[in-house]
């Protein structure tokens, strides 16, 4: 299943310092899976500041907060960057584990692996039940990444692989080079926030229907009955006494 191209709808700007002047825009919290050097931190800082920076240290788990606007609406958007430390060897189930409050933590998912890593290829099918382990009774939106698409002289993943994953865990694909695309960075993220945030908008219906709902006012015709059969009784009384 592809993602739709939607890029041209979108705008990021920081969050300001104080938001009690201004209406608060939706909460969205993202989470960004995958094996190491797949390319997670690249993907995230390509998309917040359109620069690709190739090298990145081992990171322990940054937090990246931005406003963004997605077809009108505003988001406050949070990303959740993790370790590396995913990969298809024996402790592959420990360190899916060791995810696990990042997991409930987030609203959506990307599972990102390499086109030229088969290995992070193979964590992305324990990365997906973990997140539906996770979240059993919800519809948590997850799109499953194919990053380094530029680097085809050395694919170890067959883009049909990708397409395969995705169609036998029901999520979205996209192959797309982190590098020399920023509009498929740009359409993964903004795709991503769509979604949660209708997932948001769905999930505030069903608490709205079930508020128990207000009493309802007494019937004014009824009222009025009433009040003609009292006055009525009390018209006949006197007369029943001569």
């Amino acid at each position: 299943m592809w993602l739709p191209t939607m890029s041209g709808h979108f705008l990021l700007a920081p969050i300001p310092e104080s938001s009690s002047d201004c209406f608060l825009p939706k909460d969205i919290k993202l989470a960004v899976l995958g094996a190491g050097h797949v390319g997670k931190s690249a993907m995230i800082v390509r998309f917040l500041t359109k620069r690709f920076i190739g090298d990145y240290e081992p990171n322990t788990g940054k937090l990246y907060s931005r406003l963004v606007f997605v077809e009108g609406d505003q988001l406050s958007l949070q990303i959740q960057d993790t370790p590396g430390s995913v990969q298809a060897q024996d402790n592959l189930s420990q360190a899916v584990d060791s995810l696990s409050k990042c997991v409930q933590w987030a609203d959506g998912f990307l599972l990102v692996y390499s086109i030229t890593d088969y290995n992070s290829y193979q964590s992305i099918r324990p990365l997906y039940q973990h997140v539906r382990k996770v979240h059993p009774d919800s519809k948590v939106p997850v799109i499953i990444v194919a990053n380094k698409g530029d680097l085809l002289h050395a694919r170890q993943v067959q883009t049909h692989d990708g397409i395969q994953l995705a169609n036998e865990l029901g999520s979205l694909f996209l192959e797309i080079s982190t590098s020399e695309n920023y509009e498929d960075v740009c359409d993964v993220f903004q795709h991503l926030c769509k979604e949660v945030s209708k997932l948001h908008s769905l999930s505030g219906e069903r608490r709205r229907t079930s508020i128990i709902p207000r009493p309802r006012s007494p019937n004014m015709q009824d009222l009025k009955r009433r009040f003609k059969q009292a006055l009525s009784s009390k018209v006949k009384a006197p007369s029943a006494l001569g």
